[in-house]
């Protein structure tokens, strides 16, 4: 069970791919390492603009590690008979900031709901278990405001505590984008705060 005070989270290194074949359907299982909805669907978009002949895409993912969002989706297929056994195999592995898409080309014969259920289970196990699994920590990002005389002090500090930088944008000041765990976020704060012209934006979990 994922636990809201768990410092490392479970998810998926690289994408990768699985495939199943049930009475003529092929079903293609696609997992992806994913953080936010904006990634899921530009993942779906593309899977969709490359298999635009097939007949379903099917998906779950879920996302936030500190306070994980999951969805899934049967695209046409019987309710509950695509889309969620996807998830359970999500579930069953443990990761978090991943997609399964599987994608299903009809062959003909129809395999009915519990038939459905064991081909789109088996097709995002099938992905998951060709991916490779690797346990990060959570992260925590804070956004700051400077000045260009403290930028020195800044990437010193932020240099002594490997923190991420994830967006920069320079114009009358600087405003940086920083992500690092939640323990060595507090301590670099309180070395930021000393510095005459920082000011702390905001402070968020990110998805």
């Amino acid at each position: 069970m994922d636990s809201p005070n768990a410092q490392t989270y479970k998810t998926i290194a690289n994408p990768s791919v699985g495939l199943f074949k049930d009475k003529g359907s092929k079903f293609l299982a696609f997992a992806f390492p994913v953080s936010t909805e904006e990634e899921v669907k530009m993942q779906l978009d593309d899977l969709r603009k490359k298999y635009h002949d097939a007949r379903h895409y099917c998906y779950a993912y879920r996302i936030n590690p500190r306070n994980i969002y999951e969805r899934a989706n049967d695209d046409g297929e019987p309710r509950h008979s695509a889309g969620t056994p996807i998830l359970g195999q999500l579930l069953s592995v443990g990761v978090v900031n991943a997609l399964v898409v599987v994608v299903r080309y009809f062959g003909g014969t129809k395999l009915g709901v519990p038939g459905l259920i064991n081909a789109y289970k088996t097709a995002a196990r099938m992905a998951l278990d060709a991916a490779e699994i690797v346990e990060q920590a959570i992260q925590e990002t804070v956004t700051i405001a400077f000045d260009y005389p403290d930028l020195n002090n800044v990437m010193r500090i932020v240099k002594a505590f490997n923190a991420n930088i994830e967006e920069q944008k320079l114009t009358t000041n600087i405003t940086m984008r920083l992500a690092l765990t939640e323990n060595e976020l507090k301590l670099m704060q309180s070395q930021l705060a000393t510095l005459k012209t920082i000011t702390f934006i905001r402070t968020k979990t990110p998805l």
